[in-house]
């Protein structure tokens, strides 16, 4: 369960033990007096490159105190990455490491500012998080809460996309248009399911809830509720014996149906 006071609480311990990390910490977490400030303190220093003046701090404290499904839906994703990473061990290394949870958190921001019409600053936004972290997600996509993106390199999420609650999707995941058209023209990917390394989708598709797409697949068709999909182009291979493949991580498709 997130606690915000025992994540300052280890914040300051870190701070003690590692003390070339107090000047990183305290602004961040140690002297902010709750999580939505934080968070703000966090996305805005994330985002912003040495040699500009702009001050996104203001903008992003405003978005999470009118938009407090933003506040919510960050700390479910910070719970799913400790719930789904084994190499996770507390909430601290996530949330002030992990660019997965940067960059998702940094989306909500972009979001709420596009369905404000502040597109260019939404604009920015994508556009510093795609040079910094490699990952690319259009804020007009739809993205649901407890959502893992692991290691995250290299995703691309287009702007008519939408992915359910609890989804994780590992680096090089691509939720791609097939050419110009309009409207929606961008995946679906329902609640609880698992999209592996390098896979591909393309189109006004719909993945199903609880399906699984294999590494390295390319998806052209929908792919059905509760089963897996591999290959290039990608097949319907059986039945996922989980409910709940996202929360397993598990990518050896032959041993899931």
């Amino acid at each position: 369960m997130f606690s915000w006071n025992l994540m300052k609480e280890k914040a300051a311990e870190t701070a003690g033990r590692e003390p070339s990390l107090k000047a990183f910490l305290q602004p961040l977490i140690i002297e902010q007096p709750d999580f939505q400030h934080s968070l703000a303190a966090l996305l805005a220093n994330q985002c912003i490159f040495l040699h500009e003046r702009i001050d996104l701090f203001q903008n992003v404290l405003d978005i999470l105190q009118k938009d407090k499904t933003i506040v919510e839906y960050a700390i479910w994703d910070l719970v799913a990455v400790v719930d789904k990473d084994p190499a996770t061990q507390d909430f601290l290394v996530p949330y002030l490491f992990y660019k997965g949870y940067h960059s998702l958190e940094l989306y909500r921001i972009g979001h709420s500012l596009w369905n404000e019409g502040r597109s260019y600053l939404a604009y920015y936004i994508q556009s510093r998080v795609s040079q910094m972290y490699g990952v690319d997600i259009h804020p007009a996509a739809v993205i649901g809460k407890g959502v893992f993106i692991d290691h995250a390199t290299a995703l691309v999420v287009g702007e008519t996309a939408v992915i359910e609650d609890n989804v994780s999707i590992l680096h090089q995941v691509t939720l791609g248009g097939t050419g110009k058209e309009t409207g929606k023209r961008h995946p679906t990917v329902r609640r609880n399911s698992l999209l592996g390394a390098g896979s591909t989708i393309l189109g006004n598709i719909e993945i199903g809830e609880g399906a699984v797409v294999g590494a390295g697949s390319v998806v052209l068709h929908p792919v059905p509720a509760h089963t897996i999909a591999a290959g290039i182009p990608a097949e319907n291979k059986g039945r996922v014996k989980v409910e709940t493949p996202s929360n397993t991580m598990n990518q050896m498709f032959d041993t899931l149906f």
